[in-house]
C-alpha cells in the first residue's frame, strides 16, 4: 500500500500533458520512470504531431536529469520508420501542481506484451520454444538492420530492451527494439563502453571498442538466453564488475550448452565469434539457416517475425482498443 501511494504521488507531482493524462507507474530504470498514459477525450489540437493513440507509455525524468531520455528522443527521430523499432510519439515538458518541478516526458508506443525478459522469466528457466526464438530473432534483426542503416549502434541490446507489441486482429505480438538512450553514432568515440556487462561484447569491455558488430554479439547473447532460459555467463553470486571482467578475459565467450539444434548452435557462433570481423552483419544473419525466411506455404505472419505470447493484464478499468 505504501509503495502504491508513493507511485501515485510521483505521478501526481509530475503532472499531465496537454493531450494526455498520466496513469500507473509500469517501470523504472537508471534514467527515468515509465508510466501508462491515456489520450484525453476532449483534448486540444497540437498541430506539430499526429493525433495520439488512446493508450501510450510515457518515459519521464526531472528535466535536470533527463539528458539520456532527451538523447533517446533524438535517436528515435533519426531511426523512425521501422515496424521493428518502438515508435516515438512525441515529447513534452510538464510541471508539478505547485509549479516547482519541471519534468521531461518522452511519449512512446505502448507494448501490451511487456518485455522479452518478462516472457523468458515466465518460462522459469525452460527456454522458449525454438519456433518462437526464430520469430523474435527475425524481428530483432530487422529492427537492428534499420538502426545500423541509420548509422547508429544500439549499445544496450538485452531482453529488457526488447518490447512485445500486439499486431491488430491477429492475437500475435511482434518484438520491437527499444531503449535507445545509450545509442551512439557508429564512429563516435564516447570514451568508453556503454551497456549492460552480461550482454556487452568483450571487445567493448576490454578495449572500449564498440561498433555495429558489438550489437551482433548482444543479439547472440539474447538468442542464447531465449533458448536456454538463463542469462549468458555463469556469474557467481556476489561478483562485482572487476570479477566479471576477469571471468570474461579468461572465457572470452559464453558456453553454448548441448541440446541446442545444430542450426541454432551455428547461428550463435556467427554472433558470438571472438573476433568482431568474423561476426555476420544483421542483414547476413537474416539469411542464416536458423532463421531463414520460410517457404511461401508458411503463414505470412510467422515469416514477418510475429508470434503468440500471453498478453500482460492491464490495470483494472483499463480498456485497450483493438490494434494497440
Amino acid at each position: 500500500m505504501k509503495r502504491k501511494a508513493e507511485e501515485e504521488e510521483l505521478g501526481r507531482l509530475w503532472g499531465n500533458g496537454e493531450e494526455w493524462e498520466r496513469g500507473d507507474l509500469i517501470g523504472e530504470g537508471c534514467f527515468g520512470s515509465v508510466f501508462l498514459a491515456f489520450s484525453k477525450k476532449n483534448k486540444p489540437i497540437v498541430s506539430d504531431r499526429p493525433p495520439l493513440p488512446p493508450v501510450m507509455a510515457v518515459k519521464s525524468a526531472e528535466l535536470s536529469h533527463s539528458e539520456s531520455i532527451q538523447h533517446e528522443t533524438e535517436v528515435l527521430s533519426y531511426v523512425k520508420g521501422s515496424a521493428f523499432v518502438i515508435d516515438c510519439l512525441g515529447e513534452e515538458i510538464t510541471t508539478s501542481e505547485d509549479g516547482d518541478q519541471m519534468v521531461y516526458n518522452l511519449l512512446l508506443e505502448f507494448a501490451a506484451g511487456g518485455t522479452l525478459d518478462g516472457l523468458i522469466r515466465r518460462f522459469k528457466g525452460r527456454g522458449l520454444p525454438e519456433s518462437d526464438v526464430i520469430s523474435y530473432t527475425r524481428s530483432i534483426l530487422r529492427g537492428l538492420i534499420h538502426i545500423h542503416e541509420c548509422d547508429y549502434v544500439h549499445c544496450d541490446l538485452k531482453p529488457e530492451n526488447i518490447l512485445l507489441v500486439p499486431v491488430a486482429n491477429t492475437g500475435r505480438f511482434v518484438a520491437k527494439v527499444a531503449d535507445l538512450g545509450l545509442a551512439k553514432r557508429t564512429k563516435e568515440d564516447v570514451g568508453g563502453w556503454r551497456g549492460t556487462p552480461r550482454y556487452t561484447d568483450p571487445d567493448a569491455l576490454m578495449d572500449n571498442v564498440q561498433n555495429q558488430s558489438s550489437d551482433i554479439w548482444s543479439v547472440g547473447a539474447i538468442v542464447l538466453e531465449m533458448l536456454t532460459g538463463s542469462p549468458p555467463w555463469d556469474v557467481k553470486p556476489g561478483s562485482d564488475l572487476e570479477d566479471f571482467l576477469d571471468m570474461v578475459s579468461q572465457e572470452i565467450t559464453p558456453k553454448i550448452p548441448p541440446g541446442i539444434s545444430s542450426a541454432a548452435n551455428d547461428f550463435l557462433k556467427c554472433c558470438l565469434a571472438i573476433n568482431s570481423w568474423e561476426r555476420l552483419t544483421a542483414e547476413q544473419l537474416l539469411f542464416h539457416p536458423f532463421i531463414a525466411e520460410p517457404q511461401a506455404s508458411e503463414a505470412c505472419h510467422s515469416s514477418l517475425g510475429y508470434t503468440v505470447v500471453p498478453k500482460i493484464q492491464p490495470p483494472v478499468g483499463l480498456v485497450i482498443p483493438a490494434g494497440l
